[in-house]
C-alpha cells in the first residue's frame, strides 16, 4: 500500500474513553482468523497504551502511527 493512502478503519474509537476502544477492538476480532488485519482509530491517549498491551498478550502484532489529534493503529492478528 501507498503511504499516502489511509486505509478506512475498521473501528473508529475516536471519542471513546478508556477502557472502550480497546473492548472495541477486542469484540471485533473475536471470530476473525489469524493473518486478518485490522485498523483502528482512536484519540484517548490511554489507547496507547491499552492496545499494544491487549495485543501482546493476545499474541497480536500491533504497529501505530500519531495523525495529528489520533492514532491509528494496525494490528495483525496472530
Amino acid at each position: 500500500m501507498s503511504p499516502d493512502v489511509v486505509p478506512t478503519p475498521d473501528l473508529d474509537a475516536c471519542g471513546q474513553k478508556c477502557p472502550l476502544p480497546v473492548i472495541g477492538l477486542a469484540r471485533l476480532a473475536r471470530d476473525l482468523p489469524a493473518g486478518t488485519t485490522l485498523h483502528v482509530l482512536a484519540d484517548d491517549p490511554a489507547a496507547e497504551s491499552d492496545i499494544p498491551a491487549w495485543a501482546r498478550m493476545r499474541g497480536h502484532v500491533v504497529t501505530l502511527e500519531r495523525r495529528g489529534g489520533h492514532t491509528a493503529y494496525t494490528v495483525v492478528l496472530g
